[in-house]
């Protein structure tokens, strides 16, 4: 199926949809999981027969709700479109653990229908969006199956992060739900699936020949997956204190890119058949050693202006739980084996990004030595782009050798494209049925599995990060343990893939030599 045909297929289908938003006076719903359904709106993605009910305990007035819901919609949305956006959605308020309370849940499901001019023969899909915290999710589900739940249409659970606390919890509440649930109805959702530049790497390795012959271990000599954030955790320390960058980043987030830039290529473009390969992966993947990995926690800045992690009083004094982590992971297979693979995340670093950089092996002759390694990159966020570093002669009568870029900026070469929301590319996919950026529970199984004998280590050993600046790189070592870990070699001077002018010198940006 196109790429195309996808993106009109929920709006091409008169289906009636009720789409059930739990947790709807929360922040959650109304930063990111309304505003995901006003961009469908607007874009005429959503199915002509649509109503929206937002679900919470918080007692709110109709003026209450849509003040709430449209808070973080932009500032130069026409009020006409919010005003008919508007007119699809509903409040109820009710509790999460009362049979009656969803047993009027279901009664106002069923008045929307009726309203919708719902007919004998109408394809229905109910929605069920859990924008809620992992431990109320069984007890509304619960409630759902029991109270909610109608047999004779689609039904479809959005869950959200975090899936568990470890390999025992995160296996004992895949059990619960799916014994409310089967798993093709269950949808559990990780955002960065949802990315433009992450949705991309499909297409990147397996319909461009020159990338797939050379993405295994003898040409690959690392991959980097980088997830930097320049705040802190800004009061909300108390919730973070609890998880750790670890659990919050790196054990979902940053392993599922990873298993997408290492898996193999699917039979199709299949939903499962891409789950497939993906799960291959992390069934691959060497449980994570501590002396793999390198962790760090934010203190104040340099000039004092930030405070540090345990300077939140939401935080325990005593708190050893990292802000920052770097791992080496292994993919013992014959296409990886032998490729470090790092991922690195952090909070109050010197910048926002979200990177995947793949070094390539040095060159296997002498002709050019002493020579900054290829590498390809795929900046995630914030501007989205693809550039390979490459070596070239210098233009003019020089010899001299230089590195530079071929370069592929999304916001110059689509300057006039708006790329949507990643939840809202996620939420058009529910609509449609489509499995394939959602994380699968064998999935989840395998993604415990090689992150939970290092956590449990760490808090068993109390183990102390390393300190670090708010506002610096992260700990210091962070960059020889890169090197000595996975042999990753850094270029001598920070490369930016910046317009020169035919006069610049580009030799400054990495080791040069003479042609």
């Amino acid at each position: 199926m196109s790429l195309s045909c996808r993106l009109d297929e929920a709006a091409k289908h008169d289906v009636l949809t009720t789409i059930v938003v739990f947790g709807a006076s929360g922040d959650l719903a109304k930063k990111k999981t309304y505003p995901a359904l006003f961009h469908l709106f607007q874009q005429g993605l959503l199915p002509k027969r649509t109503r929206i009910i937002g679900y919470a305990r918080t007692q709110m007035s109709r003026e209450q709700f849509t003040g709430r819901v449209t808070s973080f919609f932009k500032k130069d949305d026409p009020q006409s479109d919010i005003d008919s956006f508007l007119a699809i959605c509903e409040y109820v308020s009710g509790k999460y653990d009362v049979a009656e309370d969803f047993k009027q849940l279901r009664s106002e499901i069923d008045a929307n229908e009726k309203a919708m001019k719902k007919q004998e023969g109408d394809e229905r899909v109910h929605i069920y969006y859990l924008a809620l915290p992992p431990s109320v999710f069984v007890s509304v589900g619960t409630q759902i199956k029991e109270n909610v739940y109608d047999g004779s249409c689609t039904n479809r659970v959005v869950i959200e992060k975090p899936f568990g606390h470890d390999l025992e919890s995160s296996r004992e509440l895949s059990v619960k739900i799916g014994a409310l649930f089967a798993e093709d109805e269950i949808y559990r959702i990780d955002h960065y699936l949802g990315k433009e530049m992450v949705k991309n790497i499909l297409a990147l390795r397996f319909a461009n020949v020159f990338y797939e012959t050379v993405w295994n271990r003898y040409y690959i000599s690392n991959v980097q997956i980088t997830f930097k954030e320049p705040f802190g955790t800004e009061g909300r320390g108390g919730y973070f204190d609890e998880f750790g960058i670890i659990r919050d980043v790196m054990q979902n987030h940053l392993l599922q890119v990873l298993s997408i830039v290492a898996m193999n290529q699917p039979k199709s473009l299949r939903s499962e058949d891409i789950r497939d390969c993906k799960t291959q992966v992390l069934q691959r993947i060497l449980p994570i050693q501590l002396e793999d990995t390198l962790l760090g926690q934010y203190g104040r800045s340099r000039d004092g202006s930030k405070p540090g992690y345990k300077d939140d009083d939401t935080v325990p004094g005593e708190s050893t739980t990292p802000t920052f982590a770097q791992c080496v992971l292994h993919v013992d297979n014959n296409r990886w084996r032998g490729v470090p693979w790092v991922l690195k995340a952090g909070k109050a670093l010197d910048e926002a990004k979200m990177t995947i950089r793949i070094q390539f092996k040095d060159m296997p002759n002498a002709l050019f030595p002493s020579l900054a390694r290829n590498e390809l990159v795929i900046q995630v966020s914030p501007k989205e782009s693809v550039y390979i570093k490459t070596i070239v002669k210098e233009p003019g009568l020089s010899t001299n050798l230089a590195m530079s870029e071929l370069d592929l900026s999304y916001h110059r070469r689509y300057q006039d494209l708006k790329i949507p929301d990643a939840y809202a590319t996620l939420i058009l996919d529910v609509l449609n049925g489509d499995h394939s950026n959602f994380v699968r529970s064998d999935e989840l199984d395998e993604a415990w599995r090689i992150f939970t004998p290092l956590l449990h280590q760490i808090d068993k050993e109390q183990v102390v990060p390393l300190a670090y600046e708010y506002g610096s790189r992260g700990p210091k070592g962070v960059d020889e343990f890169a090197a000595e870990r996975a042999g990753y070699m850094r270029t001598a001077r920070e490369y930016h893939w910046q317009p020169k002018s035919a006069t610049a010198t580009a030799t400054a940006t990495a080791n040069s030599g003479k042609l």
